[in-house]
């Protein structure tokens, strides 16, 4: 999750589905209220970790930090060096996510089907959004770790995408590579606060109108797509801290017209490749996911 967070256009939301924890870590936040404070206030420290399922949320967070943490740099770097089988990649993964996620659906009728194209519409739509210039202050940032971190168990919907729209997704990255504590505290505060307040209104959701939303994140996936197609030519740019141009506004075009619009070669062998590697992993993630359910 912690990676796929760390590449715009791709959900640590979509990887909690297919891996089989998305409800579980849903209903896992969703114990966090006045039963859990009162536990907390009279220090049954035991009662209180079994009730928000600490062990499972524990590592998960210690998976998605270490991620952010260690691999952050390391994804940034292969987006501006590689950014065609990078982009291949998690197209191919968001391709065979968005079939997983349909396979949920047990009963199609009007509603699910005209959601989810209404939704594919408009995560397609969000992804021409161009970004804005916006404050460092600790209150924006704050507010920006609401919004990224609560899209980030929205499959469909990328934490990275969020804070690229809102200025802020090489600010945050910097921070977590050169280890700035203030800004990585305020901005996972914001998160803790937007991540509880979220999982309770999706999770309701989920429970009322299960096909109806599960075919509403699966449009937003597809709709994302856009946002990961590998051919893209640059818009506007932004120069980083060490000198390189990268484009914080693009459009999707077709690989053969990528040469001649880019001058660069567009790599459509190797792209393919990656896209099926993408797929691939998805389906072997999923299988034994499934299977490890079973056995427990």
């Amino acid at each position: 999750m912690g990676i796929a967070d760390a590449v715009p256009g791709v959900s640590g939301g979509t990887v909690a589905f297919i891996t089989g924890i998305y409800e579980e870590l849903l209903h896992s936040l969703n114990a966090f209220d006045r039963e859990a404070l009162k536990l907390l206030g009279r220090f049954r420290l035991a009662e209180l970790w079994k009730k928000i399922n600490g062990n499972f949320l524990l590592i998960l967070s210690a998976g998605v930090v270490t991620s952010l943490l260690v691999l952050a740099g390391i994804i940034f770097y292969l987006i501006v060096q590689y950014p065609i089988l990078v982009s291949s990649f998690f197209f191919g993964v968001i391709v065979a996510s968005v079939a997983l996620v349909l396979k949920e659906i047990k009963a199609w009728g009007f509603k699910p089907v005209a959601m989810f194209f209404v939704t594919a519409v408009i995560g397609y739509c969000i992804t021409w959004l161009s970004p804005v210039t916006t404050p460092d202050t600790y209150w924006f940032v704050f507010i920006c770790g609401a919004l990224a971190v609560s899209s980030m168990i929205f499959p469909g919907i990328s934490g990275a995408f969020i804070l690229l729209l809102v200025g802020k997704y090489e600010f945050m990255i910097v921070s977590l590579v050169e280890f700035d504590p203030l800004i990585i505290v305020v901005f996972a505060t914001g998160g803790v606060v937007g991540l509880l307040s979220f999982a309770r209104l999706i999770t309701w959701v989920l429970d009322h109108y299960h096909h109806i939303t599960v075919a509403a994140l699966a449009g937003f996936m597809l709709g994302s797509l856009n946002k990961v197609w590998p051919w893209r030519k640059g818009l506007e740019f932004a120069t980083t801290r060490d000198g390189q141009q990268v484009a914080v506004f693009d459009k999707s075009i077709l690989p053969w017209h990528f040469l001649s619009e880019t001058g660069r070669d567009p790599q459509l062998f190797q792209a393919i490749l990656m896209t099926a590697l993408g797929v691939c992993i998805v389906i072997l993630t999923e299988r034994i996911a499934t299977r490890l359910k079973l056995k427990h």
